[in-house]
């Protein structure tokens, strides 16, 4: 293509949609003594470094998944929870299951992303996952079993909700008691693995979801900015009106 016999506006255009240039389209650019056409060049080739980059990290957080797939496991679930440290509100997990090769731009722990980022991530991951599920236990069940149980009967029943059997589970931090399923729990694993980063992100939007529900019910507590973690406003509440019945009285709650 002869860049010279477009705009810089239409050039620019047309590199947005472009991943790669060809030989012929990169020495054309070159060779365009207009300023911008030299910029857009400039901004094609740091776009492309940045998209690299970032393929680089993901293509890394799927060593695990990698390997299991190599193995000849075909359904590799990842898993993880949300919610353990609020004062109120269930616990929340989501297994994932991607094809071999997925990747969505921008993925991470559901703790390095902002909010808006993760609604985004939700959607592409509820769109792009082989399968997923999400479960929770209930405050209830937190004050009878404790958090770490409950948060391990979460993730069993998001693995047990998921609309096939995984052949292999990549869990976040400890091994899922009772269990069927081969496993491997992976410290720090939304950090390691694409399958938890994703499961993170399910189960952390999901319970902020909830939490604004219940912020509609119970809003002396704005449990829809805090998300049911005690901060000072929080703690001032329960000072003031005393626990809901979604408080976790297990808890060391001030009132």
């Amino acid at each position: 293509m002869l860049f010279e016999r477009m705009t810089i506006a239409e050039i620019a255009e047309y590199l947005d949609q472009k991943e790669e240039l060809g030989p012929e389209e990169e020495a054309s650019l070159r060779t365009d003594n207009r300023r911008g056409a030299a910029d857009l060049l400039g901004r094609f080739f740091r776009r492309k470094n940045k998209r690299l980059q970032e393929e680089a990290r993901l293509q890394k957080m799927l060593a695990e998944e990698k390997n299991l797939w190599e193995k000849g496991f075909t359904a590799v679930a990842g898993v993880d929870e949300a919610g353990r440290g609020p004062l109120a509100g269930p616990v929340v997990a989501a297994a994932v299951i991607f094809s071999p090769g997925t990747l969505i731009i921008g993925l991470n722990d559901s703790k390095q992303l902002s909010r808006p980022a993760r609604e985004r991530i939700f959607d592409q991951v509820v769109y792009n996952a082989l399968c997923y599920s999400i479960a929770s236990a209930s405050c209830e069940e937190i004050d009878r079993f404790n958090i770490h149980a409950a948060s391990l009967l979460a993730m069993r029943r998001a693995l047990e909700k998921l609309p096939f059997s995984p052949d292999y589970v990549l869990v976040d931090g400890f091994k899922i008691k009772d269990s069927p399923f081969k496993q491997k729990a992976i410290k720090g694993g939304d950090c390691l693995s694409l399958s938890i980063a994703a499961a993170s992100v399910l189960a952390k939007v999901s319970r902020d979801a909830i939490m604004a529900d219940l912020h509609r019910k119970y809003p002396f507590y704005d449990f829809v900015r805090n998300k049911g973690y005690g901060t000072p406003e929080h703690q001032q509440a329960l000072l003031e009106h005393g626990p809901c019945p979604e408080h976790r009285r297990s808890f060391r709650l001030v009132y």
